[in-house]
């Protein structure tokens, strides 16, 4: 048998690692329902987002491994996703029962791939993104060891939908909200592709963590997610001495189906341009997307919030009746 391209992890005695691929994504999905389910009492996996980056669309940015016990269950699932430039998330995913040094020899393996990745890219340095739910103790522990330390908690917020939300309030005058344009085959128009990206990194420039993120970085990074739809994109514009200029911006994802059988939407952006602030363009875009899940038949509205957020983001999130269902953290190690 060959060797594999891709390194594999130097694994204790009894373990084997492999690059996982289609027939092992049933397993994974397990295995990613015990480790949350160990780490904060309960679990919610994907299964299309598993399958899309084991051998997907996004498995293009990311390498990754499986390991397995001596019985040939799996036990552990790491991977690391070249996100962007000078940005590598690390996921390390491991089964209650395994011992501590699996876990440590899967952190050692995820930062040499890491490296390669800067230096492909020509880098000197990146930053290694990880995280762990705020109630995992053990995960905490993996990653101090591994040279990362705490950077930010984050509130993961839901919102029911309900019939009620098909009177929310209209923008205020000088402010109107729509979706990106889509040509007839249903690809997205690049001028509103490109406004949307544009108020997004300028939106974020004085909050935490902020890095420039190249517009084919972004977009690829969003559509691997196989919840991503074109017509969850939305612009808001604002009146200006007589012209209309891009002022907001959202880009959402529909949720899986929940216990119910109902899907969601998820807001993985929002952003108001620092120019637009203070004219209720942050309401507008949340009601817009509170109402498009109404008449999609959504149940629920998800985001994420930095708990530090220096707009005060989750006590606007709260008053339009999000509430956090849970706390993830953030942690960094500086790869040079």
């Amino acid at each position: 048998m060959s060797e594999p391209i891709l390194p594999m992890p130097d694994v204790p005695g009894g373990f084997v690692a492999s690059v996982p691929d289609v027939p092992d994504v049933p397993e994974i999905i397990e295995l990613l329902a015990a480790h949350q389910a160990a780490a904060h009492g309960s679990s919610s996996v994907d299964p299309d987002m598993v399958a899309s980056n084991v051998a997907g669309v996004g498995s293009w940015t990311r390498r990754q491994t499986l390991v397995r016990d001596a019985d040939g269950a799996a036990v552990a699932w790491t991977v690391v996703h070249d996100r962007a430039a000078g940005r590598t998330v690390v996921e390390v995913a491991v089964r209650p029962e395994a011992p501590d040094d699996l876990a440590a020899s899967l952190f050692d393996w995820a930062s040499a791939e890491a490296r390669t990745m800067m230096r492909v890219r020509g880098l000197k340095v990146t930053q290694l993104d990880s995280g762990a739910y705020a109630e995992d103790r053990r995960q905490q522990r993996w990653l101090s060891e591994a040279g990362f330390g705490l950077a930010r908690t984050w509130l993961q917020m839901s919102r029911p939908v309900t019939a009620a939300d098909a009177d929310l309030p209209v923008p205020r005058e000088g402010v109107a909200v729509r979706r990106i344009g889509l040509h007839d085959d249903g690809t997205p128009v690049a001028a509103d592709l490109q406004a949307v990206h544009l108020v997004l990194e300028e939106s974020f420039a004085d909050h935490f963590n902020s890095y420039r993120e190249s517009f084919p970085e972004f977009v690829q990074r969003l559509r691997e997610d196989p919840g991503h739809r074109w017509n969850h994109w939305w612009l808001a514009e604002v009146e200006s001495d007589g012209r209309w200029l891009p002022g907001g911006a959202v880009v959402g994802t529909v949720l899986p189906p929940d216990s119910s059988g109902a899907p969601g939407s998820y807001i993985d952006y929002i952003g108001v341009h620092r120019r637009s602030r203070g004219r209720g363009v942050a309401k507008a875009l949340l009601r817009t997307v509170i109402r498009d899940a109404l008449d999609t038949g959504c149940n629920r509205v998800g985001l994420e919030v930095d708990a530090d957020s220096p707009t005060g983001a989750d006590g606007l999130y709260t008053s339009m009746g999000w509430a956090t269902s849970y706390k993830t953290q953030s942690w960094h190690r500086d790869l040079h």
